[in-house]
């Protein structure tokens, strides 16, 4: 089978970011079927390549580092994902056909590139959800003209209409596409998966205990980006709320908000807030999370957000280390579920350095979610398991 993928934010493990697309691909490469990606390019004038065994076709156009993307404003951003879009759609059409089109958002504007596809080589559309465009960016405050709003929904819901079958990252996500008028055969779960060759319980994080002079405190980790939808103001004011120097919060990223969130940890003297350096491999990420007790995946208390399915999360489940999420919905019924972590409220610092205190406090039990944790990702999450069931998303849409 012949797999055309669309997806502007590729990353292998070199990189730091969500890898699926890479991870996914390489799977199927591994099936023997043929994959091209197409893709944001990552510098100026790169070329079409093969990485491990996937045709990489880079678009001049847009830009292929989330983190750095969240960096600009609103209004450049959606700027550039139109010339992405334009600069895709045009490199869809000239390719060999395909059997099927695999095309996975945000932003929603992967829509053009994909049903320019589809049409063009009269193949079916999967169509990959991994945020609700345009709900999200709706509700955080950009997209907030009437017009562009109308435009954006038309074009979600003409997207999800023209696709053969669409695939979504969270129950959430499943429900939202389900109500913009999708049957529920018609929509598939395959969440993010928990990278367990890379994170493990096993791994030594002494060299980054060392390096950041974490000491034997007691260690909670944020790593991803730090952005307006994370809103990590509430780590620090929950750090001052620990005054006795027993716990360090690690903060390990890069984005938009990191230069306020560094000048507000100095301001407050948040001795107990460390900011490591955002080195650009996913390896830096495994041992962080091989240093910590615990790893936050936080957000801003926004209801849309409630239907994540972040990478950090199920990474934190392979490292066997407690999950500490501030989400109600589907992150707080799986870490409390499978007893794998705490949930703290969105928005309430008091309560987040509550929770943190009692993991501190509880050695045995903090252990006993991180083996839950890992157990979790084993069990439920694993990458062969969910590229499979993609795959057999897209073989059954190939042969409508």
């Amino acid at each position: 089978m012949r797999i055309l993928y669309l997806h502007q934010y590729f990353m292998t493990r070199a990189g730091v970011g969500g890898t699926r697309s890479y991870e996914f691909a390489r799977r199927f490469v591994a099936r023997g079927h043929e994959v091209s990606m197409v893709t944001a390019a990552s510098s100026p004038g790169a070329r079409r390549e093969r990485v491990d065994g996937i045709d990489v076709i880079p678009v001049g156009g847009g830009y292929s580092d989330y983190v750095r993307g969240t960096k600009l404003g609103y209004p450049r951003r959606l700027l550039e994902f139109g010339r992405f879009a334009l600069g895709a759609a045009w490199t869809v059409l000239r390719v060999p056909r395909p059997d099927v089109v695999y095309a996975t958002s945000p932003p929603l504007t992967m829509a053009i590139p994909a049903l320019a596809a589809a049409r063009r080589h009269g193949v079916p559309l999967v169509f990959e959800v991994r945020d609700l465009w345009p709900e999200a960016p709706i509700q955080m405050g950009a997209l907030s003209n009437p017009l562009a709003q109308r435009l954006a929904r038309a074009l979600e819901r003409l997207v999800y209409r023209s696709a053969a079958h669409v695939i979504a990252l969270s129950p959430g996500m499943r429900a939202g596409v389900i109500a913009a008028g999708i049957p529920p055969e018609g929509v598939t779960l395959v969440p993010n998966a928990s990278d367990l060759e890379l994170f493990s319980p096993d791994l030594d994080g002494s060299e980054v205990r060392e390096r950041l002079g974490l000491g034997g405190r007691f260690v909670v980790s944020y790593f991803g980006t730090m952005g307006e939808a994370n809103d990590l103001t509430q780590v620090i004011e929950a750090a001052e709320r620990i005054e006795d120097g027993s716990v360090a919060f690690v903060l390990h990223g890069d984005g938009k908000r990191r230069a306020q969130l560094e000048e507000l940890a100095g301001r407050r003297g948040g001795g107990n807030v460390i900011f490591s350096e955002p080195v650009p491999d996913k390896a830096s990420v495994a041992r962080l999370a091989a240093a910590s007790d615990a790893c936050m995946t936080i957000y801003k208390d926004v209801p849309i957000l409630y239907t994540c399915s972040p990478n950090k999360l199920f990474d934190t489940f392979a490292a066997g280390r407690a999950a500490i999420v501030n989400t109600p919905g589907w992150m707080r019924q799986l870490v409390e579920e499978n007893e794998a972590g705490l949930y703290a409220r969105a928005g309430d610092p008091a309560d987040l350095a509550a929770k943190v205190a009692f993991l501190r406090d509880h050695p045995e039990e903090t252990l006993r979610y991180g083996e839950n944790a890992r157990r979790l990702a084993e069990e439920e999450f694993g990458r062969d398991m969910l590229a499979e069931r993609a795959l057999g998303v897209l073989e059954r849409a190939a042969r409508t």
